[in-house]
Parts: C-alpha cells; structure tokens; sequence
C-alpha cells in the first residue's frame, strides 16, 4: 500500500493517534434524543435537528488517494531496579508504543442462489483498512526473601478506520449496486493486577487479584447504496441514484454502537509439600462480569414524490443541510416545481436497542502431586464451578423490556484432570493426560444484536439459545531431548465434544451474515509431531565459532466429526426457535476452523554470543470450513495454503550504544486469501482478495 492508491475520509484530527477529536459524538440534538428513552415518532422529537446533525461531509464523503502513507511504528521500554530492606530488590517496567498501517483489500464477492452454485450475485469491493494501535504498560516488582510481588497495569487501543467501495451486481432483480461504507472502530483494553507469591519452606501461598475494562466503539458507520438498472430502458435507469426508499433504489444507513465490559477477578491458591512424595493444593477463584452493549441504527427515508435528479447526488449533498431544509420547506418546493416530498429516520434497533449481560464465576478446586515410584509423579485434582450467565435485553428507557431474546445459564460441574508423568530414561519421558472442561459462549455469540467484523469482513449476529459446549480430553505424549537443546516429541489426542458451537452463514440482499448455533455432539482426535535440532557449526572454523544451526519443525494431522442424529434439534430463536439440527449441520462433516494438516519449519542461522539471526519461516494450512452455509448451499471454505517469510536481525555497537537492526520480508510468494464455495466443479468466491508482500525495517537502541 505504501504510496499507492487507496480510499479514505477525512474523520478527525486525531485519527492518526487512533482517538477521535469528538467529531463522531452524536450530536446534540441527536445524544439528547438518545438519553430521553423515546422513539422516534414521539411528540417532541425533532427528526430535522437530527438528520441536519448526522449529514457531516467529513464522515461521509469517501475519497481516493494515489499516496497512501508509509506503514510506521515506534516503541520506548524503560527499567530499572534498587536494593530494598536487607534482603529485598525493588523494580520498576514501563513500555508504550504506537503503530500506524494500511492495508488494502480488493475483495470478490459472490452469492449462490441455489446449492449448484448458480450466481445470485457477484461483483467486487475495494477497501482501505487504516489501523492504529497505541500500547503502554507500567509494571512494579518487589523481591524479599523468598517473596515475589507484582503489580502491571496495561493500556491497549486499536482503533481501525475503513473505507470502502463496492459494486454488486444482482442477477436476479437485473440492478447493479454501489455501497459506500465509511467506518471507525475503538477497541480499548484498560487491565490491571496483582499478584503475589509467598514462600514459607514447605508452604507456599499465591495471590492474584485484578480489575479490567473493555470498551468498543462504533461511531457513525455509515452506508450509502446508489442502484442502477442493468437493462436500462432510459431516462434514469442507467445512472446510480440513491433514492433513500429502503432499498428499492438506494439505502442510507447510520449506526452508532458502544459496549463497556467491567471484569473483576481474584483467587487464592495454597500449597503444602506433606512430604517428599507427596504434595497438595486447595484453591478458590472468583469472577464477575459485567458488559452493557448499545446499538442503534438509523435507516434515512424519503417520503412522497423524491426528484429522481436528487438521488444521483453525491453522499454529503445528499444529506446536505440545504437539501434538508428543503424537503421540510413545502412552500419552497412549490415555488420550484418539485415534491411534494419529505424525510423520515427509522430506528431499526428500536426493539432490541441494548442488552446487559454478565458472567459471576465461583470455583474452587484441589490438586495432589504424588511421586509413587522414582521417575513416575501423578498431578490429579478437580475442580468445582458454579456460574450464572445472562442476557437481558433493555428497552429504549434502558429497563429490562421482556424481550424473548434472553439467555440465563445456571450451571454448576466438577472438572476433574490427570496427568501422569514416566520418566523413562534421563533423556526420554512419556506423558498421559484425561481432563473434563468446558467452553462458554461469548457475550457477543448470545447478544441478538448485529456487529461488523473489520477483520473477516462480515456482519455477525448472536444467539441467546446457545448454551455451554462440554468437553473430555485426551492426550498422551512422548518426548526425547538431546545435545544443544534438540528435541523431539510425538502426540496423539481425542476430544469429545457435546453441544460444539459453530458458525453459520445467510446470504440476503447483498448481505452475508454470520450466526451462531450448537451442533448436538462432535469428535475431534489427531496426532502431532515436532522435532528441534541445534547444530553447533564450529568445526567449520572461526568465523562460525559462535553460530548455530537450528531447524524446527511441526506436522499437526487432525480430524473432526459432527454427529447429528434423527430427532436432534438445534436452537436459533431469530430463525424460528427449535428445529431439526439437519437444517445446519450434516452428520460426518467437519467441525469450523480445523485444517486437517497443519505444518510449519523454521530454519535458521543464530549466533550465541550477540544478536545475529537469520530465519526462513514456511507455515501451510490445509482448506478448511470457516462457516456452515444454509439452505442446502454448500459451506463456505478458507485455504491458508503455504506462506513463507523471512526474518534477519543484527546487532552492532553504535558511538558505544548496542543497537539492533531489523528486517522483516513477510508472504514472499504473494499468497493471497480464499475463501470461497465449491461442490467440486463450481466455485464461487465469498471473500477472496489480494494479500501482497509486506516488508519492513526497524532499528533499535539500548542505552
């Protein structure tokens, strides 16, 4: 992207920071409406302040560049440490950096109508991605005696701002459509903890305790839709209008969603060494979340007799404060010949506008390190935990409104673990493992509420029917270690798995999205293996005295099957409730997300006496489904395939300072994202796009 085309807007002053100057806030009249719990129809509610208020041609106006900015980064980390008390050592840690990237996408986008893949629609998306990521962290550490106390605090802020332009054409209603979307993504992590680790000989007593906030905030996400008609027949049917009808011709849409999730976590672990074979744990932990999750989108309407001329406006004119005036000017629209003709805002959230959720964890659990025989030692324990998850919809007056889209999961289990450990010679040890555990849904896989994912590019609704996933592990492991930290270990695994939860997918008016569903039963086993060897060079003479060559590698087979059985059923209260499980998943097929052969090397040339590397990464992923089709369509599939990429650092000293260069080359053979659907002789691409090769330079200084 560095210096070549791309879209943009304007946004804020601070955008390269990754904060908003405030240009995004609702406005006045609009926060007003917002806080006053009423609708939008109520006595009182001016909609022309409002509409007058969103039209901001700095957020709306989409804009090509032909020089997109350098990618850049900076970072700073600081320490140091004092002698404390007669025994003690005091430090201190601070880090912040802050990074600034393009990325640029040219997306194919296409549709089935059918399960043979005949097209519904197809066409193409360009979008700019502009991140920002901003980080800091302030950590304290103090040592007395056998005592450890730490205390980190730790700030992150990714914030994305998008860009983009699409032409969609629909095959089947013969329109060709334009949608400019226009976005600002505030992601923000505020986390701090303690944690405290006590030595008493025999006895050792660990403490953690914390608070954390997450926050996410969507401002303006803006869409606009122009339409034209495919088999013009005059007039205007072969230009892109934007008549503001609901999608009849044209569409534009405005949202603004915020979440704010409160953690607050603490546990206690104490340990006793009863004697040389044997050792004990008994431990509490406790955790309690809380999220409140908003989101209201606005959908701008015309009303009445709408000058076809109007809707081939660009977007900021469009809601430009004068054409506003204007349609709510009947006099003024007599004197000119036009209308009559009007606006209206529809509030498409207005019956789920935001859900508050929460999670309150409390476990306890006890663990025994048993050594039976010399080269044999037992950890086996269990834990019990009770948790209460919820989600409760709230009406526009904030008060809980009685929705039916609610969730309340109450459940409590013991999760009992074993893992045995046989030393079987000095360099060689075997490692059987059984363990019971299980797998929540997120709040943002239960809340009924829509989301844009800049990343994967799709919109994703939650489920309130879903429930908790239960799990029971198996592992069993042999490793062998020899000279200069060579290895060499081999696995095989089986999970059992009752109600997995998956992704789906829907394809309605140009629009892809994604939900989710838990399948009844599924199974997934494998074998891995991996295989480290170092090899000191110095027989090769001087130069190599100090150089090692190392080599990685790992091979991952895995297999996974969904069971569904007659009379399963599945829960999806949106699309109707209880139904049959064969509506989404098909028995036998694979579970989301999982390759079946996942392989990576990693060989390398490194120096052991300074900063000296050279590394050559190769990572490959075979195809796998990333989200279940509907309707008998086939299931949407990604092919990682094979990247490599180069990385080489090098240390020197500088005017006496140590400084380190550098330099990254990522995804050298230009290996590009697929995803796509197929039913092995047609295929269509969902969201396939251009990856391109990324290369990087950095230097750094140690004073």
């Amino acid at each position: 992207t560095t210096f070549g085309t791309g879209y943009t807007y304007y946004g804020s002053d601070y955008d390269w920071f990754g904060f908003d100057d405030g240009r995004r806030d609702p406005g006045p009249n609009l926060q007003s409406f917002l806080d006053s719990g009423q609708s939008l129809n109520d006595p009182g509610v001016d909609q022309q302040a409002i509409l007058t208020e969103l039209g901001d041609p700095n957020l709306i106006l989409l804009q090509s560049t032909d020089e997109l900015p350098v990618n850049w980064s900076g970072g700073i980390t600081a320490g140091t440490s004092v002698d404390v008390f007669s025994d003690g050592r005091f430090g201190v840690i601070a880090a912040a950096s802050l990074s600034n990237k393009y990325r640029n996408r040219f997306i194919t986008r296409q549709a089935a109508l059918n399960g043979d893949l005949d097209l519904d629609q197809t066409g193409n998306q360009f979008q700019t991605d502009q991140r920002i990521l901003a980080n800091a962290m302030l950590g304290f550490g103090l040592e007395v005696g056998e005592h450890r106390f730490r205390l980190t605090n730790l700030y992150i802020r990714d914030s994305l701002k998008r860009a983009s332009l699409a032409q969609i054409s629909d095959l089947t209603d013969d329109d060709d459509d334009l949608f400019q979307n226009t976005g600002w993504y505030e992601r923000q992590l505020l986390d701090t903890q303690f944690v405290g680790e006590l030595e008493f000989g025999d006895l050792s007593i660990d403490l953690r305790g914390g608070y954390a906030q997450t926050q996410r905030e969507a401002p303006n996400e803006w869409e606009f839709v122009y339409s034209r008609d495919l088999n013009p027949s005059g007039g205007f049917d072969d230009i892109y209008l934007n008549l503001q009808n609901g999608g009849q011709r044209g569409r534009t849409t405005v949202a603004f969603s915020d979440l704010t999730e409160d953690l607050y976590y603490g546990g206690l672990d104490v340990s006793y060494q009863l004697t040389n074979w044997l050792g004990v744990t008994v431990g509490g932990a406790y955790t309690d979340t809380e999220r409140l999750s908003r989101r209201r989108e606005f959908d701008i309407r015309t009303t009445g007799d709408y000058p076809l001329a109007f809707g081939a406006l660009r977007p900021d004119n469009l809601l430009g404060d004068a054409l506003i005036a204007l349609g709510y000017d009947t006099e003024a629209q007599t004197a000119g010949g036009i209308g009559p003709f009007s606006y209206t805002i529809i509030d498409t959230t207005a019956a789920d506008p935001a859900f508050s959720a929460g999670l309150e964890i409390k476990a306890g659990y006890a663990q025994a390190r048993i050594e039976p025989l010399a080269g044999v030692s037992l950890d086996a324990g269990v834990r019990y935990e009770d948790a209460t998850q919820q989600v409760v919809p709230l009406g526009l007056d904030g008060l809980p409104s009685g929705s039916a889209n609610a969730t309340l999961l109450n459940n409590d289990y013991w999760l009992p673990a074993a893992t045995l450990t046989w030393e079987i010679a000095d360099s060689l040890q075997a490692r059987f493992n059984a363990s019971k555990t299980i797998a929540r849904p997120q709040f943002r896989e239960l809340i009924l509420q829509t989301y844009y994912d800049p990343e994967s590019n799709r919109q994703f609704t939650g489920n309130p029917g879903l429930v908790d996933s239960e799990l029971t592990n198996y592992e069993a492991r042999v490793e062998y270690y020899w000279g200069s930290g060579s290895k060499f270990s081999l696995a095989g695994f089986y999970k059992d798995i009752e109600n997995p939860i998956e992704v789906f997918s829907s394809f309605n008016d140009n629009t892809v999205v994604s939900r989710f569903a838990n399948a009844p039963q599924a199974e997934l086993y494998g074998a891995e293996v991996e295989v480290q060897w170092n090899k000191d060079l110095y027989t090769l003479g001087d130069w190599w005295d100090s150089k090692r060559f190392v080599a990685i590698a790992n091979y991952t087979y895995t297999q996974s099957d969904i069971s569904v059985q007659a009379g399963d059923q599945v829960n999806v209260p949106e699309l109707g409730g209880l139904q049959s499980a064969s509506n989404f998943f098909e028995d036998g097929t694979a579970l989301t997300g999982q390759s079946d052969h996942i392989a990576n090397i990693q060989l390398g040339l490194e120096d052991l006496d300074r900063v000296s590397q050279m590394t050559f990464l190769f990572n490959y992923g075979s195809k796998r489904v990333i989200s279940r089709s509907t309707l008998s369509r086939p299931d949407i599939l990604e092919n990682p395939g094979l990247t490599i990429d180069f990385v080489a650092r090098q240390g020197f000293e500088l005017a006496g300072t140590d400084m380190e260069v550098k330099f990254e080359a990522r995804n050298l053979t230009g290996r590009d994202h697929f995803e796509y659907q197929t039913t092995g002789t047609t295929r269509i691409e969902n969201n396939s796009y251009d990856v391109g090769r990324n290369f990087s330079l950095s230097v750094s200084a140690e004073f």
